[in-house]
């Protein structure tokens, strides 16, 4: 493998075949073309701020301590690759060496040969060998699949191990041959959690001859995810166990802080760190993009998604083509519509080649999205972070992000999406008006200096352990060594779970004691298998039951009878939801948005999970408002930050939501309200609190400030600065004022997920880094008052009796949050600027609010804590046995 270097450069993962595309992309014929072009607009609306340049770097080549087999080699050759980068070439010897490997590298640097190799190699040298490929989509995996084919085309006989996908969409039949004959399966941890664990029996040759266990994009498996992969984790490897296996693990990750550790916490293994990348890189032009403002007053800007639709119109009539990142599911529906219908109005066809793409699509639809954007059909795609991931979607021109994507890593893996391995490219990202958009536009120099953050996961965490030792106890005896490898709790939670007759204890073993099938019980993203399917049935008041009549089932039975019995009606399936997401975006009467067209929302059967949609043509789309009440259900540590006291510990979340707002396209302004009737949810988690000392309320008090107007304010920029030092996302924590459990008004921040996944927790040994940061990003706005990009959007308005009134419609006061920042950081006082803000309805000064409505004989068990155990209990008493699925 001693060819020249500039023969030896490897096709990314995005130029493994060569491609017939419908045009030629012009960033290729003159790269700076698009930055000139957004210099130029730019210009226009001063909204261009930064534009960082990133210089390119050189091939680094790694030897080989001995060479791979020739067939291999020759292999390789065939497809351009004569030598191995030096992430590449390590990865390979660590592998030799019978050690574990984490690889964290750029985007494409060629990870796919870190894992193929060593595999590939290994197989050679030991045919009966299995390997086993985890991807985090079932996309990813298809992708993979690709790659593999065409090393197998260039090796002739090389690869004559059958590979294949094994996940949701295989049929049956094919399904069967691969659990035979396979070597290489490619597959999900949903399907490995849900389909093979379950059913390892069926598996024993593939797992007995288990060498390699290969996780790619490890770096997405953090909080809620990463925490049951991880626990989905322990049960392969004690089944592995049971067939005589040890196989090696090679983990992939995107360029985070500490990949070693999260391999390791995921895997529960030691590793060998690669993080020297040897790829080259183009050189590259991220630019900050922050939207005008319309009013120096209350320093409101322009939409960033009117902006994001200028920049991608303008980029795509010049035949660029772009992927474009947003936060949310809907934003995506809606700036497609917006994009489309400006485009109807050029002809050409061009409002065909723009399509969304976001979790909630059937498979079918999101194939063929990737299909078209890959062949050059689509000029532009308006993506979720659901192509985040390394699928190959092309050589695309431009990557523009609407709103930081709430990591650092994600908005570099993000960015990472345009240009090719040396071509130069360009990068985006649209400022949202919001305190951590904001900041990082107005000192783009952190976030280009920063590392990325810390990716956290809770393996013992006790609610997810429940469910994983069902799921753990059905496919195999638990013993004493069993019970070590999955935490100091599972003792106690296995004498809970013998409580409640869920396992039964013989000769020093847990035997599972239900007919059911307990890993359905568990969704491995959200904690939950709650997911609701949405149906067109085409007219308003159309009955959703052939007879009128509901079906008698529950649970997951039932929707599928409801499912089974629309289809039989001809109503059509037209997406899926989450339980949580559903009661915010399937409520009667919203508007949900799929594929640009709108459906109003008729009845949502929270018994059969299904919702019932129909097409209407509307000006407007709707947002859910929720309501938060919070309880101290105990607390498990107290502390004096300063002068301020704190606490931590478990918290009862309840969440309502009760209005919904009308908003129409284009203009944004609202056009009306409606009220909501769903019941309560209620989180049980953890989270801290704050309480700021009478003396500093006091001082608000005699600055004609209401306490709690600056808490609120306060309470919403920590819930962005906590996303800058932890790998979490904005939507994984809440934050918010209160005075339930304190007697006074408080601050507190929750993990948003049943149990908490550290977070807070990690958050709650910070407090001071994070106030400053709080302090620093407020005072850092130019506005008078008070606005969405520092202290956060209005307080929307409540319907009926709300002690909270007087905040209600206004936004959280800057002044009196930095009055109270001052003081519990020990400051100088801070003089507020502008007239005092009285309060708008009745309130105490002070802010208070008004209460609402063979084996060992004995075993060492770790008690749990009080709350915790009175938790599990009560989910224990909600789970009711189902029919065994043989096969999901």
């Amino acid at each position: 493998m001693d060819r020249a270097p500039e023969k030896g450069r490897q096709p990314s993962r995005r130029r493994r075949k060569t491609r017939a595309r419908k045009r030629t992309s012009r960033i290729s014929e003159n790269p700076r073309r698009l930055l000139e072009k957004l210099e130029g607009l730019g210009l226009r609306s001063e909204a261009l701020v930064h534009v960082e340049k990133i210089p390119p770097r050189r091939a680094q080549y790694g030897q080989l301590s001995s060479p791979l087999p020739e067939t291999l080699t020759a292999a390789l050759a065939a497809i351009g690759i004569t030598r191995l980068y030096t992430h590449q070439a390590h990865t390979l010897e660590t592998v030799r060496a019978g050690k574990n490997a984490v690889v964290a590298t750029g985007t494409a640097s060629g990870k796919t040969y870190c894992y193929l190799l060593p595999v590939l190699e290994g197989l050679l040298r030991e045919p009966s060998a299995t390997a086993l490929l985890l991807f985090p989509t079932k996309a990813l995996a298809q992708d993979q699949l690709k790659g593999i084919g065409s090393l197998q085309a260039a090796g002739g006989d090389l690869l004559a191990h059958l590979a294949g996908t094994y996940d949701g969409d295989t049929p049956s039949r094919q399904r069967s041959k691969l659990r035979d004959e396979a070597s290489i399966i490619l597959t999900n941890p949903d399907m490995l959690h849900s389909g093979i664990l379950p059913n390892h029996a069926r598996w024993a040759r593939f797992l007995s001859n288990l060498r390699y266990v290969v996780c790619d994009e490890i770096h997405v498996y953090r909080g809620i995810f990463g925490s049951n992969v991880a626990n989905v984790m322990r049960r392969l490897r004690r089944i592995c166990r049971h067939y005589g296996a040890d196989p090696r693990f090679i983990c992939l990750s995107a360029t985070i802080a500490n990949p070693r550790e999260l391999a390791e916490r995921v895997i529960g293994a030691t590793f060998r760190l690669i993080d020297r990348d040897g790829s080259p890189r183009g050189p590259k032009h991220f630019a900050l993009w922050n939207p005008p403002v319309l009013s120096r007053t209350s320093m409101d800007r322009r939409s960033s998604n009117l902006e994001a639709r200028d920049l991608v119109l303008s980029f795509l009539r010049d035949g660029f083509q772009a992927i474009t990142f947003v936060r949310a599911r809907q934003t995506a529906e809606v700036l497609m519509r917006y994009c489309q219908e400006e485009l109807s109005h050029d002809g050409g066809g061009l409002a065909s080649r723009v399509r969304a793409y976001r979790g909630g699509y059937l498979p079918e639809e999101r194939r063929a999205i990737e299909q078209e954007l890959f062949s050059g059909e689509l000029l532009g795609v308006i993506s979720t972070n659901a192509l985040e991931l390394g699928i190959d979607v092309g050589s695309l021109d431009l990557a523009l992000l609407v709103g930081y994507p709430g990591t650092i890593a994600s908005t570099w893996q993000q960015a990472g999406r345009a240009g090719r391995t040396e071509a130069e490219s360009l990068a985006v990202l649209i400022g949202h008006n919001t305190p951590i958009d904001q900041y990082l536009m107005r000192h783009p120099g952190y976030f280009f200096s920063q590392t990325p953050e810390n990716a956290v996961v809770d393996p013992d965490n006790a609610h997810i352990l429940l469910g994983h030792l069902r799921a753990a106890a059905y496919e195999l005896p638990i013993t004493a060594r069993d019970e070590g490898d999955f935490g100091e709790y599972a003792p106690a939670i296995l004498d809970l779970l013998a409580e409640h007759h869920e396992v039964h204890r013989l000769r020093g073993r847990w035997y599972y004691s239900r007919d059911g099938y307990p890993a359905a019980d568990i969704g491995l993203r959200n904690g939950s298998n709650n997911v609701y399917v949405i149906v067109d049935t085409g007219t308003p008041g159309a009955p959703p039951f052939a007879d009128g009549a509901r079906p008698q089932p529950s649970g997951r039975l039932a929707r599928t009878t409801a499912v089974k019995r629309a289809v039989e009606r001809g109503y059509r399936v037209i997406g899926t939801l989450d339980e949580a997401s559903a009661y915010t975006q399937l409520y009667p009467q919203a508007i949900y948005m799929h594929d640009a067209e709108t459906y109003m929302v008729e009845h949502l059967d929270l018994t059969e999970k299904v919702a019932y949609v129909h097409k209407v043509n509307l000006d407007y789309y709707t947002q859910s408002i929720v309501d938060s009440r919070i309880r101290i259900v105990d607390t498990e540590e107290e502390r004096t930050w300063r002068k301020t006291e704190m606490g931590f510990g478990p918290l009862a979340v309840s969440e309502k939501v009760y209005l919904f707002k009308k908003i129409r396209f284009g203009t944004r302004e609202s056009v009306g309200f409606g009220p909501v009737d769903l019941p309560v949810q209620t989180l049980e988690t953890v989270g801290f609190w704050i309480t700021p000392p009478a003396s500093a309320m006091g001082e608000v008090a005699r600055c004609g400030r209401v306490a709690t107007e600056g808490l609120c304010g306060i309470a919403s920029v920590l819930a962005d600065v906590i996303t800058l030092h932890a790998m979490c996302d904005v939507m994984d924590i809440g934050a918010t004022q209160d005075s339930r459990g304190t007697g006074a008004p408080a601050i507190f921040v929750y993990d948003k997920y049943p149990g908490g996944l550290g977070f807070s927790q990690k958050a709650f040994g910070m407090i001071e880094v994070l106030m400053q940061g709080a302090c620093e990003l407020i005072t850092a706005c130019p506005c008078e008052a008070g606005c969405p990009s520092c202290v956060g959007a209005p307080v929307m308005p409540h319907v009926g009796n709300d002690p909270d009134a007087a905040m209600r419609g206004r936004i959280p006061d800057k002044e009196a949050a930095l009055v109270l920042l001052h003081h519990m950081l020990e400051k100088e006082p801070y003089v507020p600027k502008g007239p005092a803000r009285a309060p708008a309805g009745k309130i105490s000064p002070d802010g208070e609010e008004v209460a609402r409505d063979g084996e060992p004989a004995s075993r060492e068990v770790k008690p749990l804590p009080p709350e915790v155990e009175r938790r599990l209990r009560a989910s224990l008493r909600r789970l009711q046995p189902g029919p065994q699925v043989a096969n999901p």
